[in-house]
């Protein structure tokens, strides 16, 4: 399976939701700080949007880049993820890179984050989230109150949870991996 094949297919997914929304390019575009000719050439397949930016248009359509990505996709079976398939966001330092480590619209979302990514940026998924420390040190930010978490540590997050995190050393590789969000979680009795 060719990545970027893979990765260009976001903006259809973009195009869906915006007008599902009746918005205009101008409204996504003034919403998320892009420009409307970078807005039409992702929607038109033309240009691959980096990581934050594919963040800000989620935001700007009342989603998350994962379900961007998820509705992007085909449901696949089965889908292999080398150790060496990296996703560099374009606006990041060499340091942050994001990997995927489940493509596609599946209940199960995974990503590996290597280096630091957007502390400022702060979360609230619908559904459960794990985080694990595989390598360094993250502290994370949720309910009021710090953690800090090193290697071999995880985190539990209820969904609903605002939480935010930063790598707290240069090497921190972390494990993030969540219900996806369009599954509806379920508290059933005797289970």
């Amino acid at each position: 399976m060719d990545e970027h094949k893979e990765t260009l297919r976001v903006g259809a997914a973009v195009r869906r939701r915006r007008r599902a929304q009746e918005l205009t390019l101008a409204t996504v575009a003034e919403r998320s700080g892009l420009s409307v000719p970078f807005l039409s050439q992702v929607e038109n397949e033309r240009a691959r949007p980096s990581r934050r930016s594919l963040e800000k248009v989620a935001d700007a359509l009342g989603t998350t880049a994962v379900e961007l990505l998820a509705a992007a996709d085909p449901a696949h079976t089965v889908d292999l993820v080398r150790a060496d398939d990296t996703t560099v966001a374009e606006d990041a330092s060499p340091e942050s890179v994001v990997r995927s480590l489940v493509r596609g619209h599946h209940q199960l979302h995974a990503e590996e984050f290597i280096g630091d990514h957007d502390p400022g940026r702060e979360f609230q998924l619908r559904n459960d989230v794990l985080m694990y420390v595989t390598e360094g040190a993250v502290e994370v930010e949720a309910e009021g109150r710090a953690y800090r978490l090193g290697h071999g540590d995880s985190l539990y997050l209820t969904g609903g949870v605002r939480h935010r995190w930063r790598a707290t050393a240069a090497d921190a590789r972390v494990l993030v991996v969540a219900v996806a969000e369009h599954i509806e979680a379920r508290d059933e009795p005797g289970r």
